[in-house]
């Protein structure tokens, strides 16, 4: 097992910085994850751990060593491609073994890592095969085996399951995580979709325009966001944002106000499932409501504010009707409008 640790790495692409200062540790045998919108630069980042990239500043150390200037053969790292990079004329077994044959591994410990990886990976049938003859989720073991059989102490994921249905995405995601525990790696996995992140990782490293916005467990992004741009990422539906004086009319909602501002001087955020439909609070309209079988997502409107409620279940709710909508004090959470930050120990 291995730690990859980056420091104040920074990487600019015609002067606008791709990734700019960017430090990290990723612990030796955990998943991390990378999340973010498109241009967030966190594939940049794992190009960066690569040697794909090199940095214009910082460092980067894997499994204690610096390998800021290692050419990508000298990193120990294996990487799995979005669009898993298979040769299309060779077949599955020489996909999955050409790494280590032209590392000039001997035949034998190749039969073996096949053997293992094929077995590990439910492959064995498919050894003969050309990549056209595969189904996507066939390939993506193919391009997963091609990292395991590497046996590195560290492996990178460039969006793997972006190709994928969204049900073979998920039996994936599953499988992925229990490969990674199996054979004890750090993986450091990049993607935009927050299910991912949320369902597989230890830690998630959260980016916004090269910089990282939050880095922490999934439980604390989702209930402790530092910023209102991880609030809104982090959560389906997204956190409802209200500026703070729009609750004046129900006082009870700021009662627990941080002490010292003033309500225009915050914004408060609530999370859909804690919001509730009341006899009376603060007065909302209903716009629509989309029934989704296990729950139904109420879209109302306050003033010109947007909030959603989510029940369990399912709700009739016509369009236009007036509501009220209450939470708990405890279940709000406060950022300063000016800088769009959470307000400490709330």
């Amino acid at each position: 097992m291995a730690q990859v640790c980056l420091s104040e790495v920074t990487k600019a692409w015609g002067g606008e910085p791709a990734v700019h200062r960017v430090s990290f540790a990723a612990e030796a045998g955990s998943l991390v994850v990378l999340l973010g919108p498109s241009g967030c630069g966190k594939s940049t980042t794992l190009r960066l751990i690569a040697g794909l990239e090199n940095p214009d500043v910082g460092t980067i150390e894997i499994a204690g060593r610096d390998v800021t200037r290692e050419p990508p053969a000298r990193r120990g790292v294996a990487m799995v491609f979005q669009s898993y990079a298979l040769f299309p004329h060779l077949s599955v077994a020489e996909n999955i073994l050409f790494g280590l044959r032209v590392r000039g591994v001997p035949r034998a410990e190749r039969d073996g890592r096949l053997k293992r990886a094929t077995d590990m990976l439910g492959l064995e049938r498919l050894l003969d095969r050309k990549p056209a003859q595969l189904s996507g989720g066939q390939q993506q073991r193919v391009a997963l085996g091609r990292a395991v059989v590497a046996e590195t102490a560290v492996c990178l994921m460039d969006e793997p399951l972006s190709n994928l249905d969204a049900q073979l995405r998920g039996d994936m995601r599953r499988e992925i995580r229990a490969l990674q525990r199996r054979l004890g790696i750090t993986m450091l996995y990049v993607t935009h979709d927050q299910v991912e992140a949320m369902t597989m990782a230890d830690r998630v490293i959260l980016m916004r325009a090269g910089h990282i916005e939050q880095n922490g467990t999934p439980a604390s992004l989702y209930e402790q966001p530092e910023t209102v741009f991880a609030a809104r990422f982090i959560g389906a539906p997204a956190m409802n944002l209200l500026p703070a004086g729009v609750l004046a009319k129900c006082p009870e909602l700021l009662a627990g106000m941080p002490a010292g501002h003033a309500p225009e001087a915050l914004i408060a955020g609530v999370r859909p499932e804690s919001v509730a439909l009341a006899q009376a609070g603060l007065q909302a309209r209903i716009i629509a409501a989309e029934y989704l079988g296990a729950d139904t997502q109420v879209e109302t409107r306050v003033g010109e504010e947007t909030v959603i409620v989510r029940r369990s279940g399912r709700f009739a709710a016509p369009a236009g009707a007036n509501i009220y909508l209450k939470w708990r004090p405890q279940d709000a959470h406060w950022f300063e409008a000016s800088s769009h930050r959470r307000i400490a120990g709330k």
